[in-house]
């Protein structure tokens, strides 16, 4: 379930001339900002850009990276984005990272339909004039490289059936692997980066059935390696993504100094999706509602749109 608020009927020439006028002259107004942007889907937000390159021949997106700063405006850039261009964007930003933040690739490898990854890396391609599975095997070496890369090529069958034969057997290698530590092992990469999410869930329930412990416990130990780390997360992804987008929220928020950068992306990303559904898991999980520790942990412009996008009534 969507948080986001938008309306029906809208006039994409009007909200484009709001802009114009919010975003040019003595001042910008953020407040009429965040109530049209922070009130459009996709479709919407696209059309109200198309809009305002007819208008007045400059891109919106230019236009409002010019007048607003820090936080918020990464956030309202990020927002404005096509699905697939945004998180073709974040994508690139992780790869980038002196250090790459492979969470972010695997949650789009994994979260992400097929159809949908499959227009993730066409975006990329656009922009980048690079494959993303090419940038990530420059910027990732050895058993993390083979496992990404298996990820973000994967084109998953996205259909409900499942075979308990295969579920039975593939549970068994999954645990043999994580018991004898061979997490590089070939087949714990094919079964994680070709199965449907479906079947997945099969392996998965019977693991735990088997062995009396979540395949994702099995995983968790102190001084776990990288690769570890890495299927920890995919398996998290796969399994339960709505328990995992809470937790990146809780360790954001919760951290020493919060980290913007993941409290503005789950937000942005999940604000049309599940974003409701992570709400009530955050609220069981901790006790307050996400947009009261949004609201403690931020200020400002950027407090008030990413709360606009949490569903709070203007």
């Amino acid at each position: 379930m969507a948080t986001l608020i938008a309306p029906e009927n809208f006039s994409p020439v009007d909200d484009a001339e709001v802009l114009r006028k919010s975003a040019k002259g003595w001042g910008t107004d953020e407040k009429a900002i965040i109530s049209i942007l922070g009130h459009r889907n996709a479709a919407q937000r696209k059309q109200i850009r198309l809009a305002y390159e007819q208008s007045y021949q400059e891109d919106l997106l230019k236009r409002l990276e010019s007048e607003l700063s820090g936080d918020f405006e990464k956030a309202v850039y990020r927002w404005i984005l096509d699905p697939a261009d945004r998180d073709a964007v974040l994508a690139h930003v992780a790869i980038k990272k002196s250090e790459c933040n492979y969470n972010v690739i695997i949650e789009i490898a994994t979260i992400l339909s097929p159809e949908e990854l499959l227009a993730v890396r066409k975006a990329y391609q656009v922009r980048y004039k690079h494959s993303l599975e090419e940038d990530l095997a420059a910027h990732t070496t050895g058993d993390i490289r083979k496992l990404l890369v298996a990820l973000v090529t994967a084109y998953r069958y996205d259909g409900c059936e499942i075979n308990a034969k295969l579920a039975n057997s593939e549970a068994d290698i999954l645990h043999d692997a994580i018991k004898d530590k061979a997490f590089n092992h070939d087949e714990v990469i094919r079964i994680l980066s070709t199965r449907s999410k479906t079947q997945l869930m099969a392996t998965f329930n019977r693991y735990r059935d088997d062995h009396g412990t979540s395949i994702s416990k099995s995983l968790l130990e102190e001084g776990a390696d990288g690769l570890q780390k890495a299927l920890h997360v995919a398996i998290r992804c796969l399994n339960d993504p709505k328990k995992y987008f809470e937790k990146v929220l809780r360790n954001a928020i919760k951290r020493v100094g919060t980290d913007e950068d993941a409290l503005t992306r789950v937000i942005v990303t999940r604000a049309e999706r599940d974003l409701k559904d992570i709400k009530e898991v955050y609220y069981k999980k901790n006790s307050v509602p996400l947009d009261h520790a949004v609201a403690k942990e931020t200020s400002g412009d950027y407090e008030d749109f990413l709360l606009t996008l949490l569903g709070k009534e203007d």
